[in-house]
């Protein structure tokens, strides 16, 4: 994987293809990003197999990950990790060290 994409964990690319409709095995997981008026960052994901110019499209963990041109600056370095947060209840969460609000696994927030 190159540093300068993104991630998945394993998790994460598990529910991803779970959830790959079986008529768009062709499709790919499109994730997108931007920056807030206020710096937070905004997080966008879903399956897409249209093609668009500027696209960055890598296979991650058996998952064909694509990225537009405008997010990709946003997003690089992001891992994407699949946790459940409560009993029940689990999600996909995006770990960017290139938002202002990023805390690296295992520290704590000022």
């Amino acid at each position: 994987m190159a540093t300068d994409f993104i991630d998945l964990t394993a998790a994460a690319a598990t529910k991803v293809r779970e959830q790959l409709p079986p008529e768009d095995a062709n499709g790919a997981l499109r994730l997108a990003a931007k920056r807030l008026e206020n710096g937070d960052f905004h997080y966008a994901m879903g399956f897409d197999a249209e093609r668009r110019e500027g696209d960055r499209r890598e296979e991650v963990r058996g998952v064909l990950v694509v990225v537009g041109q405008e997010s990709l600056p946003l997003v690089r370095g992001l891992i994407v990790d699949f946790v459940e947060l409560e009993p029940g209840q689990a999600r996909f969460i995006f770990l960017n060290p290139n938002d202002p609000a990023y805390v690296p696994p295992g520290k704590e927030a000022d």
